[in-house]
């Protein structure tokens, strides 16, 4: 078993942060979602997905104007199912 990583003071869930790690999130994403976890409850979080649109319905400038928004790299390089894929990653 790996030794458990410390995500630092500012993850107010440290257990789901590992969770979402181990899973396969980056460290923005898994401090995000373990911190609106802490501050909402885990029900509210999960119940929160579902408002945007799919990627495949976005046009390519849009990908990479939210690509940018992410700090994605490469991303003026990508295609379409790339920036989706990224993204989707992210």
């Amino acid at each position: 078993m790996p030794a458990r990583r410390d995500p630092g003071p500012s993850v107010k869930d440290p257990e789901l942060y590992e969770s979402l790690r181990d899973d396969g999130n980056s460290k923005e994403k898994s401090a995000r979602i373990a911190n609106a976890a802490a501050a909402r409850g885990r029900s509210s979080v999960a119940r929160a997905g579902g408002r945007a649109s799919d990627y495949e319905d976005w046009t390519v400038e849009d990908l990479r104007r939210r690509a940018a928004e992410l700090g994605i790299a490469g991303r003026s390089r990508l295609r379409k199912g790339e920036l989706i894929d990224a993204l989707r990653r992210h």
